[in-house]
């Protein structure tokens, strides 16, 4: 019995020089993979979850723009965490002292354990009450390391800081964590 080979799938430096050759799959495979995880960084970082895929949009877009700029010295998926968080960090800006209200009223969705449910919800938003609360070089590096599972070298190149400091950061933010979430 002969073992077949799995063609080596390209990486993401591989697949960027496809795109600015002219390749649009190349593109449409970068998105494939990294949407899911700057929606999910988005959201965790206290995007709406009405605006996360709209944020994730723009920053694709963005960042497909500036592609010719990306230096390399951080991973690709790095590269457009730190857009989608700049973004992010805009959009916070622009919107400072605005509540934005929603009029309709919603159902609120029959489950098996309404009271585990509800448990699972109120930690679910004192958890992301929590981590809005962290300054903000802590909470990053608590969502790249604990939504993302990047590496404290990942997460110093794509927040402008050393491996050392980010696990610092990390320390004193789970800390935190554990005291706003109580």
């Amino acid at each position: 019995m002969s073992a077949s080979t799995v063609p080596d799938l390209p990486g993401d430096s591989e697949l960027v020089e496809s795109y600015l050759g002219g390749d649009q799959g190349s593109a449409a495979e970068l998105v494939r993979r990294h949407s899911a995880a700057m929606g999910r960084f988005l959201y965790s970082a206290g995007a709406a979850p009405d605006d996360v895929d709209d944020l994730v949009q723009e920053s694709l877009f963005r960042a497909f723009r500036a592609l010719g700029g990306w230096r390399r010295t951080a991973s690709f998926r790095s590269w457009l965490f730190s857009i989608a968080g700049n973004l992010l960090r805009d959009e916070f800006r622009r919107r400072k002292g605005r509540q934005v209200i929603a009029l309709e009223d919603r159902e609120i969705p029959d489950r098996a354990d309404p009271h585990g449910e509800l448990a699972a919800s109120d930690m679910e938003e004192r958890v992301r009450a929590g981590v809005s609360r962290l300054p903000r070089l802590q909470r990053e590096v608590f969502l790249l390391r604990a939504h993302e599972g990047a590496g404290y070298d990942e997460i110093a190149a794509a927040l402008g800081t050393t491996p050392g400091a980010a696990r610092v950061h990390y320390h004193h933010a789970v800390k935190r964590l554990k005291e706003l979430v109580r």
